[in-house]
């Protein structure tokens, strides 16, 4: 298991995992706060068809750039201990965990501005790709790959 790979096989590391690495942070002894965001499948589309499942693929190599340069960007910000933010690749059921985001800081103020920063940032710049399983109405199945920039902000 690498924690600092920041995407991962479905099941490879746990959130209980990346609560420990990031207390184990020198500097966490100034933490006054640990947000920690879990994005999830969803299970009805932007336009409300039912979803059946998700698949998650990314450019890997890119995508742990990305998200490396991200956490370490938001640490600079005051008050801020420690960013991580870790996405899963794989096949995923509706209201399976997707993504965590954990972000210690001396004041939560601090750490939810920067919580909400991280989502939108690595919704935006990280090569992930979703393909949603839908079913209509009428039972019929079908996938396609959505981009970010189809979704409005969830």
């Amino acid at each position: 298991m690498n924690l600092n790979q920041r995407v991962h096989k479905k099941g490879e590391i746990s959130l209980n995992d990346l609560i420990d690495k990031v207390k184990s942070v020198h500097e966490f002894e100034e933490a006054g706060a640990l947000a920690i965001f879990i994005g999830v499948v969803r299970g009805k589309t932007e336009t409300g068809k039912k979803v059946e499942k998700l698949e998650i693929e990314a450019y890997e190599e890119k995508a742990d750039e990305v998200l490396g340069n991200i956490c370490r960007d938001l640490k600079k910000k005051k008050g801020i201990i420690d960013v991580q933010i870790h996405h899963f690749l794989g096949k995923f059921d509706v209201g399976e965990e997707l993504v965590y985001v954990l972000v210690a800081g001396m004041h939560r103020n601090d750490v939810f501005l920067v919580m909400e920063e991280a989502v939108e940032r690595y919704k935006k710049e990280v090569p992930i790709f979703k393909k949603e399983y839908i079913i209509d109405e009428k039972g019929n199945k079908s996938a396609y790959w959505v981009s970010e920039k189809q979704e409005s902000r969830s």
